[in-house]
Formats: structure tokens, sequence, C-alpha cells
């Protein structure tokens, strides 16, 4: 299966069914709808995308934790639906914010737990846990309980798990969820050092954070609301606003209902407001330079104050704000007052 593809789906679905709907509301929730994706052995590849976008129903279906309502997934080369007991041994799942192993036990304890559930001789257990726990800064702590360990140290022992079976292909779910900027820079040095040194081992990453997905991924696919909207490497899909200019302003507090008439002003693309103490911050994405002007004609008409201005090169986030129409930020509280019902 080696000439296979690491993933492959093919207009993959995933319908859950709402238990308890009332009369009028609805009674099913779209996860997934027809994603189409091929990612070759070899590659760190992305899924970028709010909370609630489908990422992490996207990952169980290719782990062999969901079965997918319509299409079809493969990993590795074998159906994920129909072969579940060849994709297991050939895959690992690390998520993001997860509390895996007893808290009893201690870092080496749990990782020589979790090695013989995959088949590992003892002897090779322990090797790789003394080589992994060295790389990620953990050997001072091996024989120190897990329920000792703090949320990041937990999380670095839960990556030397994922990592312990040296998997064809592993998934990580929004690994550096919650961990302080430090932990997470550990993790990412991490998992791109294990991606150059195994050749046709293959990641794939579930992650909110842009410049994660910027740093680490060889492609992208932008995930909402259950859709891929684009699939490129993180420079092909920044290239594509680079015609449009993008600027970031601070201006003095905006009144309510003010952003609207900046929306239908010429040249303008898209406008996403962020308000901060004592202040307002714009990004802009606009069809040329000379739509400026007319934007701080608004602003003064406003009476609004310009504090800053600049020019910027596009980022992830302007891509994903040129293809949904908001920000990640907006993107996820829209997706939690859907899930609320309102």
């Amino acid at each position: 299966m080696s000439d296979q593809p690491a993933i492959k789906t093919e207009n993959l679905g995933r319908i859950y069914k709402i238990r308890g709907a009332k009369k009028g509301e609805a009674r099913q929730r779209v996860a997934l709808a027809d994603v189409n994706l091929e990612v070759p052995r070899g590659e760190f590849f992305g899924l970028l995308g709010p909370n609630g976008a489908g990422k992490t129903t996207l990952i169980k279906i290719l782990t062999t934790l969901l079965a997918p309502s319509t299409g079809r997934a493969f990993v590795a080369g074998y159906d994920v639906a129909r072969q579940p007991q060849e994709v297991r041994p050939r895959i690992n799942m690390v998520s993001g914010g997860e509390s895996s192993g007893y808290g009893l036990l201690t870092v080496r304890e749990n990782l020589w737990m979790f090695g013989q559930f995959y088949g590992l001789d003892t002897k090779t257990t322990y090797a790789r846990i003394d080589e992994l726990l060295q790389i990620v800064g953990l050997a001072d702590r091996a024989r120190t309980k897990t329920s000792d360990l703090s949320t990041g140290l937990r999380q670095k022992m839960n990556i030397v798990r994922g990592f312990l079976t040296d998997p064809e292909v592993i998934f990580l779910d929004e690994p550096t969820l919650g961990l302080d900027v430090g932990a997470s820079r550990d993790i990412r040095h991490f998992v791109r050092r294990w991606m150059d040194d195994r050749p046709g081992r293959t990641v794939l990453l579930t992650t909110h954070y842009m410049v994660e997905a910027d740093e680490l991924c060889d492609r992208v696919a932008i995930i909402n609301n259950g859709r891929v909207l684009a699939c490129d490497s993180p420079a092909n899909l920044k290239r594509r606003l680079q015609r449009e200019a993008i600027f970031k302003l601070e201006v003095s507090p905006l009144r309510n209902g003010v952003l609207a008439a900046f929306e239908q002003l010429p040249g303008v693309r898209k406008v996403v407001h962020s308000p901060q103490d004592g202040r307002s911050e714009l990004d802009l994405i606009l069809e040329a330079d000379e739509a400026l002007g007319g934007v701080v004609t608004a602003l003064n008409t406003h009476g609004a104050h310009i504090l800053n201005l600049q020019k910027r090169e596009p980022t992830l986030e302007d891509v994903f704000v040129d293809l949904v129409g908001m920000s990640m930020t907006e993107a996820e509280k829209a997706g939690e007052q859907e899930l609320m019902g309102g």
C-alpha cells in the first residue's frame, strides 16, 4: 500500500441527528459536506478553521472512531470504515487538552503501558521512551506521577505517547490548545524534527492558530461549516491576495453602525473591526491602494481619528477573512451561537 496516498477522502460527509429537537427546529446538523482531500505520504498537512468547523469530526472518521454518513475515506491505503483493523496499527492520535493515562502511575510507567497496548516489546518501548522524553525536555520527570504534572508537561507526555509507536500517519488535533507560548513552541519544534528525521511519515494537524499552520504545514486546507474552501501551500494561499492592498489601522473608537458604511465604499473588499480599550483596530483588504483615500475620508466624516496606519503583507488570517467574510474569532463566535440555537 506504500504507493497509495497517506490520506484520501471521496465526497466525505457526516450528519449528526439532533435529539429532542422541537417542532420547527432543525433535526440534523451537517458537520462535513463533500470533503475531497488527498495527502501524499511524507506531507505535513494542516486543517485550518474555527472551533466547530468540522476538523475534529474529520479526524474521528480518519482514525476509525466515527463512521461517515456519506462518501469514503482511506488512511495508509485502507478504507477506514471497512478495514479499521488494518488502519489502527498504522496510526496514532494526540488531542489538545486530553488527560490520558493514570494519575497514580509515573510518566515512564504510563508510556510503557501505552507501548504494550500497541504490542511493542519492553526493550524497544523503554528505549523510545527515554529518547523521546529527552527530546521534549521531560527526562527529569520520568519518575514523576502524572497527576503531579502541569498542563503543559502533561501534554508533552501525550505527545510522546502519540509518537512512541512511530506511526505511519499521526493525527494532531489542536495539540497546543491552552498551552503557554514556551510549551507550544517546544511541541512544534519536536513535531517538525520528527517529520524531518522520518521521510515518508505523515502528519495531519488541525488548528485554529494561523501562525502554527503557517510555520509547520506544507499544505493547508481551510475549512468552515464542514466544507473545504481552499487547499494549497501557505505561500500560495497568501499569494492569491498579493494583488490586493492590505492595511491595518488604529483609530479612535467607532460608533455602532459605522462599520457597515465602510464595507460599501468603492474598492473595499473586506473590513474586520476589533474593538480595543480606548481605540478600534481595522484590518482592510482593498482592491488597490487608491481605495484607502475613501476610507480615510469616511473616518473623518464619522469623527474618527487615525492613530496609526500601516500596510502589510497578506497572512493566512487575511486569506480566511477573504474566503469566509469574517475573522477566525468571529467565525468561532458564530459557530457557538449556532450550536446554542441562535
